[in-house]
């Protein structure tokens, strides 16, 4: 009797990580028919300025971090997507200043399509990245679902207020540094195609399990409290966000980008995400794109999972020596509020 083929993770995935989440232009018309919050004094950051999280202010003058982030497959290991969500989702905390404290998991599964045994796989990953991050995963919930799977996590972490990171305190004249490459989102939709290499998908799971724990402790220690972290609306759809929190534009050097191997050829190839695409068609109005083509373009609209982090600073050299691969990708100007203006060309 013929053993069945193990069913492949991604080809249950609409989309590949970040990829899969709701475009940012699909995001604020929904924020806009829901309207305003009302928060309480003790609410530091809401959804108001599109941060990566939420801070209560606590008694002791430290700040409560809280962040929510799950997701589609994006490879076929279960126990590295399991690694690759837990480290997105505490990358909210880091991209915030803070330090992760405990974490919960979220998870639906397909309970008549996959076996319990993947489930437990992908927690596993999920825990072993907590465990280098030195938390606890204290419980979580589950639900099933009918045929696509999903997994992240709730992050609980601290900060001084006095050195909160956020998105509202960019200023111009500033450098942009960038902590890791971009282009994860082009392999992680080669891979679900099946024209992913495997050196070039080796390349795109270490870098998205490798934590924003170095990065976060250097800004901090650095006195950066202008920043964001790389995700879902690429690399130039969270510049726009934190330029418009800040009342900023910039300019990128598309030459200094970190970008993996081989992801700017698979944008030639148009293998590309739909997250990213509507990233793009979000950038347009604000974007002078140069001399980039389009394939350029989209690497650098490419919606990435578990990026690094975008900072903001006067001083870019603590954050340079302390993070391996950080680059200054530009630098922050006056201007229109979320204006970005690109220069050079992409070295992919």
């Amino acid at each position: 009797m013929a053993v069945a083929e193990p069913i492949r993770l991604t080809s249950l995935s609409h989309g590949a990580g970040c990829a899969c989440k709701l475009g940012p232009s699909q995001l604020q018309d929904v924020l806009e028919l829901l309207g305003p919050s009302v928060p309480t004094e003790d609410v530091i950051v809401s959804e108001a300025s599109g941060d990566d999280a939420a801070v209560y202010r606590l008694a002791d003058g430290r700040g409560a971090i809280v962040t929510l982030d799950f997701f589609t497959p994006l490879v076929d290991d279960p126990f590295d997507w399991g690694r690759i969500a837990a480290a997105n989702a505490l990358s909210d905390v880091y991209a915030m200043g803070g330090t992760p404290a405990l974490a919960l998991n979220v998870a639906g599964w397909p309970v008549d399509v996959l076996p319990l045994e993947t489930l437990a796989d992908v927690l596993r990953g999920g825990r072993a990245v907590a465990d280098e991050a030195g938390i606890a995963v204290v419980g979580g919930h589950t639900i099933t679902t009918e045929k696509e799977p999903l997994y992240g996590m709730v992050a609980v972490g601290f900060a001084s207020l006095d050195a909160l990171i956020r998105n509202t305190e960019a200023r111009p004249a500033m450098s942009l540094v960038l902590t890791k490459p971009i282009g994860v989102g082009m392999i992680s939709t080669a891979a679900k195609r099946g024209v992913a290499t495997d050196d070039q998908l080796a390349e795109a799971v270490a870098t998205m399990t490798r934590l924003n724990d170095r990065a976060s402790r250097a800004a901090v220690a650095s006195g950066v409290r202008a920043g964001t972290d790389v995700t879902g609306f690429g690399l130039l759809g969270h510049l726009r966000k934190l330029l418009e929190a800040s009342g900023c534009a910039a300019t990128i050097d598309a030459s200094a980008v970190p970008v993996l191997d081989g992801s700017l050829d698979l944008a030639r190839r148009d293998v590309v995400a739909g997250g990213t695409k509507r990233n793009h068609a979000w950038l347009q109005p604000t974007t002078d794109w140069g001399a980039c083509t389009m394939p350029e373009q989209l690497l650098l609209a490419d919606a990435q999972t578990s990026g690094g982090l975008l900072l903001a600073t006067e001083d870019p050299d603590p954050l340079i020596a302390a993070c391996a691969g950080a680059r200054v990708i530009g630098s922050t100007a006056e201007g229109s509020p979320g204006a970005i203006r690109i220069t050079g060309r992409l070295d992919g």
